[in-house]
């Protein structure tokens, strides 16, 4: 879709309705707007067209996927990027990915699977390519404006009023970039991991790797490769697990531990013992000891950083103190010089187009979200995909945006009943979905168990039954 000239709606050519701080507001009637056309934004599309919602998506590049499409400039993908998540719980519910595809599909696998995905449910009908979002601001009768504009440059912006208003724009693409005494001053190269793209930006170069996050070790493990030195920085122990354990994916063991109703200490002991007879000892290589049990922190799933550090091709290396002009002081007093650094430091949720206070953002930036998709006193507002499972995302936000889409349909068959749920998700707007305690850091802000997420989500959906209801 592309808009229109002139001041009509784009849709159907119907003058202004309002008026907005002098600006003509086109009103979409019981359309909901959806924002982003990733993963988290096809599945709110598809599931609120399925609960007879006219919708209308927004996406500021030229194509589906989002993150997953890596020539866009806010990805954080690279050119070796696979799923950490196995394919069972990486596919949505509906839409099966082939069974000839491996275990852990590609990034390129991920992205036809999700072009696939919105042409069997015929969803780019209804995405704006090339349009984003500009601002989003509560209207009347809890509904919404929408202002948005051509990221091409062309046309001048509009404002659309909706009946409501799902934030699907992703969280892993505002980079989060520490503060070193001395990196303005320092001469080497420096690069956030959104920026790494391919290999040969490694290449024959000394590398240092900051942040033991999977992204963090992915990197490493291409340095080893391809670089001519690789230090890898971490600032704590972490658990490091491979993709394979017992022979099978480590996620689907993982799940047949939680289905069997296994205790949370029974599976860190079953866990630690598979790690020790598979990883093994890892200070040995030069790593810290982690200062608490598995689970409590997200595990890094990566089977070849071992390898490479058994090949002493990955030298592990503490947290960094302070740069120089062409060097970097670590903690502990070693010196290094790299020609490279790349910060693997993770990414802030960030949302530009819509006031903090409503999605209850605190002064670090954490958004204060029911169930983490459902703000406070905004019954038509969602946030899709704010997650940071043990398992894959995908069939997450389906069944979040399942329920986000009947809310909404309640909210008209059944106005009583859906203002007790919502009161009800507002009480529980600070628990913690996971079955561990889990570190009180950024990483883990949005950390869930996988089983206690779909649990909770299946409770909502049996509290949104209309069977009864008036």
């Amino acid at each position: 879709m592309t808009y229109s000239a002139g001041y009509g709606d784009p849709e159907s050519g119907a003058p202004a309705t309002a008026w907005r701080d002098g600006w003509p507001v086109y009103d979409r009637s019981g359309t909901v707007c959806v924002i982003g056309a990733g993963p988290s934004g096809l599945t709110a599309m598809k599931n609120l067209k399925e609960q007879g919602f006219g919708v209308d998506c927004y996406e500021r590049d030229t194509s589906v996927g989002g993150a997953w499409n890596w020539r866009h400039d806010r990805s954080p993908v690279y050119a070796s990027t696979h799923l950490i998540s196995s394919k069972p719980f990486s596919q949505f519910p509906d839409f099966p990915m082939p069974d000839s595809w491996p275990d852990y599909p590609k990034h390129t696998q991920v992205l036809e699977y999700l072009d696939h995905y919105a042409d069997h449910f015929d969803l780019k009908p209804h995405i704006w390519f090339g349009t984003e979002v500009v601002k989003v601001e509560p209207a009347e009768g809890e509904r919404w404006d929408v202002t948005t504009r051509s990221t091409g440059g062309y046309g001048g912006e509009r404002i659309h009023r909706y009946a409501a208003v799902v934030i699907a724009n992703g969280h892993n693409w505002s980079p989060k970039r520490p503060e070193y005494e001395g990196l303005a001053d320092f001469k080497g190269e420096v690069i956030h991991a959104a920026q790494f793209k391919d290999p040969a930006q490694l290449r024959n170069k000394k590398v240092l790797v900051v942040g033991a996050g999977n992204t963090g070790c992915d990197i490493a493990v291409e340095a080893a490769q391809q670089a001519a030195r690789c230090w890898h920085s971490t600032r704590r122990g972490y658990w490091y697990t491979p993709k394979y354990t017992l022979g099978r994916p480590a996620d689907q063991v993982n799940d047949l531990m939680l289905w069997l109703k296994l205790p949370l200490r029974a599976r860190q002991f079953l866990a630690h013992r598979t790690l020790k007879s598979t990883v093994g000892d890892l200070t040995r290589f030069g790593l810290p000891q982690p200062d608490h049990k598995i689970y409590e922190t997200h595990t890094i799933v990566n089977s070849q950083l071992v390898y490479y550090l058994g090949h002493g091709a990955i030298a592990p290396v503490p947290d960094v103190a302070r740069f120089h002009r062409h060097s970097v002081e670590l903690k502990g007093g070693e010196v290094i010089e790299p020609d490279l650094v790349v910060l693997a430091t993770g990414y802030h949720p960030t949302f530009e187009f819509i006031d903090g206070n409503l999605l209850g953002v605190d002064a670090q930036g954490r958004p204060r979200l029911a169930m983490h998709a459902f703000p406070k006193r905004q019954p038509t507002l969602a946030v899709a995909g704010l997650l940071q499972p043990d398992s894959g995302l995908f069939p997450l936000v389906h069944w979040q945006m399942v329920a986000f889409a009947r809310m909404l349909r309640v909210r008209e068959a059944a106005p009583a009943k859906a203002v007790a749920v919502q009161r009800k998700l507002e009480a529980d707007l600070d628990r913690r979905w996971t079955t561990a305690k889990v570190k009180d850091s950024t990483r883990h802000w949005f950390e869930i168990s996988h089983t206690t997420y779909l649990k909770a989500i299946q409770r909502l959906l049996d509290e949104l039954s209309l069977e009864g209801a008036k």
